[in-house]
């Protein structure tokens, strides 16, 4: 861009400067050679950005390319057949320990059964007895009045 305003200036001061017909016509040839070399430098320049942007716009892409890529494969039955597996595993699991507790739970009950019919056994026994001496001690009451 330099170069391309050094080439108009100079053009300016050789447009200023015709003095005779012969040096316009060196001026002109002049300046169109100097407006070649100016075109020249600037098709090199935008050859070497359009170069710049290919070789960023490649490394870009194969980067893309790269990330995109699946690195892991998976295959659908093999995953649908290992949850299966571990679900049948999980219930089978589930259904030993339920049965455990039910098995807990029912000797819990057992014992808390035979535990109240003691009781019960036990407070009837001495129901009767304290009944007894309540019906002898009123049968006294009676007979003193």
């Amino acid at each position: 861009m330099r170069r391309a305003a050094v080439v108009i200036c100079v053009f300016g001061a050789l447009a200023a400067c015709q003095k005779n017909d012969a040096s316009a016509g060196q001026a002109a040839s002049k300046l169109n050679d100097a407006a070649q070399l100016a075109g020249q430098k600037l098709d090199q320049a935008a050859s070497y950005v359009g170069q710049q942007v290919d070789a960023t716009q490649s490394a870009a892409q194969q980067n893309l390319d790269s990330a995109s890529a699946p690195s892991i494969k998976i295959d659908p039955s093999a995953l649908a057949s290992s949850a299966q597996a571990n679900l049948q595993n999980a219930a089978s699991a589930a259904n030993a320990q339920l049965g455990k507790a039910a098995s807990i739970t029912g000797q819990g009950l057992e014992v808390a059964g035979r535990k109240l019919q003691a009781w019960s056994a036990q407070n009837a026994g001495a129901s009767a007895s304290s009944s007894a001496s309540s019906d002898s001690a009123d049968a006294q009451k009676q007979m003193d009045k």
